[in-house]
């Protein structure tokens, strides 16, 4: 019988996992035992640093700068050269695999009811996050997604847990007599980042670490970096250290992330409960990074490391274990690797590449970048020595990712660094649609004859000061 997957999609989640060592002191003993049981990449990165067009990348193998999808909406099936696309989960329904979904794995609403037989057999719940009856905390957009703090008192509350216990109920009762494909969509660490006690416990208010920030970190940026995240609910730095929330919102996020890790070990325990696991492959990625004050921001929407990087590692039959990748990857190369593990045909029109030799070999080269895109024009090369950013705008960053890991010096005026962004423009894709009718929410424009950028709607003026930046 064809190998079973078990597909985790994990919502905003950052390098603070144990095996990137993102932060030096967050605990997810679940997430690297798998890691440890298998291969995981330390180097991989989102197709767009937003959920819809992260995922919908990820599901029809496809670049957002192909699909045309670069905001909250619409989903795939509203886009006209899509509607028959064939997706992921949809090629492993057609190949006869027992699929089934919970969570957030297509960002929600995106594939409506009468789409949705085609892509899983079944459909699990997908509960939202639990709310108090007041935020704790007043941001400057108040919107009611921006909060953190400890709550609910009982784990057995959080959404993650009703999402865990679906996806061991679908583990238990999967039939026997064939393959399945499970996909579980965490919530957390999204905001708002709510946890119980105990595990805020883990990271006490006298001895938990802050990100490092450099204090003139965009002192060297275009200003056009600041468009693509130039009105958001996400407070920037400067809001939570006047109200002291950034320890706060760092501890929270902490909590977060290792509440969600103790909800992967419940699902991989009832996974080996069942006797299958031996001949399951386990894939664990997330849609996107998180700032938590780096850039002087928080949230993503953003081509820097915090935003693009993500956690994704294998685990199962064809995976080595104990690998560990430095090569940049993309969630991309997800589509294609499965479809080589489990025996499938290949697909000409995926724009991803196979991971399975360095599933194999974690040394095993590979010749091609990770690139990430948000909105029409702004790309990101990421190498193993180098990240190169250019805007809409034609604005540039370069940075010497061996020398300046965090990403503080911007090079790209340097005379001497012309030849390497040369080399690292030719992979800026060729195909770069603009926005699908429809789109919305975060959806930034860019006319080069007229040099006007338009942010959801809204033109941005050559003097508008930056938003919570300029009294």
């Amino acid at each position: 019988m064809k190998p079973n997957i078990l597909f985790f999609a994990v919502d905003d989640l950052n390098d603070w996992v144990g095996h990137l060592k993102g932060h030096p002191q967050i605990q997810t003993p679940h997430m690297d035992r798998l890691a440890g049981r298998g291969t995981f990449f330390t180097s991989a990165h989102c197709q767009s640093p937003l959920c819809n067009p992260s995922r919908s990348s990820l599901l029809t193998g496809l670049r957002p700068s192909t699909t045309g999808i670069c905001g909250l909406a619409p989903g795939i099936r509203d886009v006209a050269a899509l509607k028959t696309h064939v997706t992921l989960p949809q090629t492993f329904t057609r190949a006869g695999y027992h699929t089934y979904t919970c969570g957030k794995v297509y960002h929600d609403g995106s594939i409506k009811p009468p789409d949705r037989p085609a892509e899983f057999n079944s459909w699990g719940p997908a509960p939202g996050m639990p709310r108090p009856e007041k935020k704790f905390v007043q941001t400057p957009a108040d919107h009611p997604l921006m909060d953190w703090g400890v709550y609910p008192p009982d784990d057995r509350e959080q959404a993650d847990w009703r999402i865990a216990d679906a996806a061991v109920e679908a583990l238990q009762t999967a039939p026997k007599d064939k393959p399945f494909f499970i996909a579980c969509g965490f919530r957390l660490p999204h905001v708002p980042c709510y946890a119980s006690q105990k595990w805020f416990d883990l990271y006490p208010v006298e001895t938990t670490e802050l990100p490092p920030v450099k204090e003139d970190d965009r002192d060297d940026t275009p200003r056009f970096s600041w468009y693509l995240h130039w009105k958001l609910p996400e407070p920037r730095l400067k809001f939570l250290r006047e109200n002291n929330q950034w320890l706060p919102l760092v501890r929270a996020y902490l909590a977060c992330v290792s509440f969600m890790d103790s909800q992967v070990g419940r699902v991989v325990a009832a996974l080996e409960e069942t006797g299958r696991a031996d001949n399951t492959i386990v894939v664990l990625w997330s849609d996107n990074g998180w700032h938590v004050g780096e850039k002087l921001i928080t949230g993503k929407n953003t081509l820097w490391r915090h935003s693009t990087r993500v956690p994704l590692l294998f685990a199962g039959p064809g995976v080595a274990q104990g690998g560990r990748c430095t090569q940049p990857v993309e969630l991309l190369d997800i589509f294609p690797t499965l479809l080589e593990l489990c025996g499938m045909p290949p697909r000409a029109d995926l724009e991803g590449h196979s991971l399975v030799p360095q599933l194999t070999d974690a040394d095993a080269r590979r010749p091609w970048p990770a690139i990430t895109t948000h909105n029409q024009g702004n790309h990101t090369i990421c190498t193993e020595d180098w990240r190169y950013i250019r805007y809409a705008d034609g604005s540039e960053e370069l940075y010497d990712l061996r020398e300046d890991p965090f990403e503080w010096t911007n090079l790209a005026a340097l005379s001497k660094c012309a030849g390497v962004k040369q080399s690292l423009a030719k992979w800026i894709p060729k195909v770069d649609l603009p926005p699908v009718p429809g789109s919305m929410h975060r959806v930034l424009t860019y006319d080069p004859k007229t040099g006007q950028a338009i942010w959801e709607g809204k033109p941005i003026g050559p003097n508008d000061p930056i938003p919570e930046m300029e009294d």
